[in-house]
């Protein structure tokens, strides 16, 4: 049975992103089989999806390494995002399907709900969610790709904090949606660049111990490998 490549470079990514990597660190294949249950084949394939997305670098005579991006570099990704999200809401006004609104209401009725409760694991979740399915709305598979990896990227850089008042967050998104829901292309476009800058003051600058790797076994999915 061969696992697939993108399962295994999901998996890697993910711990990159959590830290079970730490920045600078090197993986190598056998350490990775070893770790993921696979061959080195799917190792190598998703090491080489991983480089091209920014996450490992590779050194002549030392092998693959977790990338080491500069603090400009991480400032760069969320000017990055403060661009495009807005791009995103702006051309889901256009193209967005009922099927995209009604998973839209239904997380800010869920983000609302859980923001009263003061519930902020929750509220983490959903906020990705929403931004995850905002994206989708736009109809562009090339820059909701663009967003996921951004995603990942700050999630990697940087620690949010919750906003101080997630009521209010969540009224800002269930703006967004109500922009996308009537067509309104600029309006969801300011809306959501005002919430990408709000935010920007909750972002805080992860720092690691370089070379740390921590100890825990993955194993990765094998369900799509059989189906």
């Amino acid at each position: 049975m061969r696992i697939p490549a993108h399962s295994v470079c999901t998996a890697i990514r993910d711990d990159i992103v959590s830290g079970v990597f730490e920045r600078g660190s090197r993986l190598t294949e056998d350490q990775l089989a070893r770790r993921y249950g696979v061959s080195r084949v799917p190792i190598r394939e998703a090491l080489r999806t991983l480089e091209s997305e920014g996450f490992v670098v590779t050194r002549r005579h030392a092998g693959a390494h977790v990338a080491e991006p500069t603090e400009q570099e991480a400032a760069d990704l969320l000017d990055m995002r403060a661009l495009l999200e807005p791009l995103g809401a702006a051309r889901a006004a256009q193209r967005r399907t009922e099927a995209h609104l009604k998973v839209l209401r239904g997380l800010v009725r869920l983000g609302q709900e859980r923001a009263r409760r003061g519930q902020g694991e929750d509220l983490r979740s959903l906020g990705g969610w929403f931004h995850e399915t905002l994206a989708q709305a736009s109809g562009s598979p090339a820059l909701t790709a663009l967003l996921t990896q951004l995603r990942h990227k700050i999630a990697w850089m940087y620690a949010v904090e919750q906003p101080s008042q997630p009521v209010e967050a969540w009224a800002e998104h269930g703006a967004i949606v109500d922009a996308v829901a009537r067509g309104d292309a600029e309006r969801a476009r300011a809306l959501t660049s005002l919430h990408a800058e709000r935010s920007l003051s909750l972002h805080r600058l992860k720092r690691t111990e370089r070379g740390r790797v921590r100890v825990s076994q993955h194993v990765v999915n094998t369900a799509s490998a059989r189906n």
